[in-house]
């Protein structure tokens, strides 16, 4: 592509909306960052950007070209995940995504597999946000939910979880032991939002708005929010067994896991290899975790 360079160069700048930093987003001195500027705007004949003493806010043309330009790169950082990945050998990058509150379990499988496989570099990714397996921001992706709708990808049901409702013992020290018929008389603990959880939506079907009294943004600090006893709320079965339980597990709290990849990346070596050793993983919990079954 011609002139590639400045064009990412000026992307920067309208995302980062300075000199200084695009040039440490790019890893460039920042004169180099202002020469691709200037001459992309001489080349083009229109100004990219205002110039002020807070930095470089786009114009229309320039706001144009970030957004092409974003998702060029986004497509060339998709090719480069794609082009690592078709080699036979097991080697290279591994991107594994997942909930932050899966990890204690995901973590000894990824260090287990790296040793058997020791020419491999683990990516460990966490968090609510979908990862997008299409822009090769992960080869395999842990979600949980319903079955994921993405055209290009391939989802395979991967392991149940089984969530109990628990107070703890401080909780119920101050406020009592909640009980089916007192549910609407106790503080929860919930997400900021309803969300996608099974759980989610029972509470939000079932629990006064009122009564959810503390908000998290994410799922580890919703399982401590519980643990510092802020609230009753939903936590896997007998993880935590200093946990007081209020309900058992109800079918309709269950969550479901699913192994999702790229199609394009599915068959190669090195995503097959992490699957299988995941799927293997998964046998071992269903067998030693009471919370853990499998799919049918």
């Amino acid at each position: 592509m011609d002139h590639w360079d400045e064009i990412r160069t000026a992307y920067h700048v309208a995302r980062a909306g300075t000199v200084s930093g695009a040039a440490d987003s790019l890893g460039i001195h920042h004169a180099t960052v202002i020469r691709h500027v200037d001459s992309l705007e001489a080349r083009m004949g229109v100004k990219l950007f205002q110039r002020h003493a807070r930095g470089y806010t786009p114009t229309e043309a320039g706001a144009d070209l970030a957004r092409i330009a974003s998702m060029t790169e986004e497509q060339f950082a998709q090719l480069g995940t794609r082009l690592k990945g078709q080699g036979e050998d097991v080697t290279g990058e591994v991107v594994v995504t997942a909930l932050a509150s899966f990890s204690p379990r995901l973590t000894p499988v990824l260090a287990a597999f790296q040793h058997a496989h020791p020419n491999t570099l683990i990516r460990l990714r966490t968090g609510l946000r979908l990862f997008r397996l299409e822009y090769g921001e992960a080869h395999v992706a842990i979600r949980a939910g319903q079955a994921p709708q993405e055209p290009d990808n391939v989802a395979q049901r991967f392991l149940h979880l089984d969530l109990a409702l628990y107070a703890s013992a401080n909780y119920v020290e101050r406020y009592g032991l909640p009980t089916e018929d007192t549910l609407d008389q106790h503080r929860f603990v919930g997400g900021d939002d309803i969300g996608r959880a099974p759980f989610a939506r029972w509470m939000a079907q079932n629990i006064p708005d009122e009564n959810i009294t503390f908000r998290v943004t994410d799922d580890v600090s919703m399982q401590q929010a519980l643990r510092s006893g802020a609230g009753v709320g939903f936590s896997v079965r007998g993880e935590y067994p200093e946990l007081i339980e209020v309900m058992p597990p109800q079918p309709e709290w269950r969550s479901d896991f699913w192994l999702v990849t790229h199609v394009d990346l599915h068959r190669t070596a090195k995503v097959q290899a992490v699957l299988s050793w995941l799927k293997d993983a998964a046998k071992t919990w269903a067998d030693t975790d009471p919370a853990v079954s499998l799919p049918d």
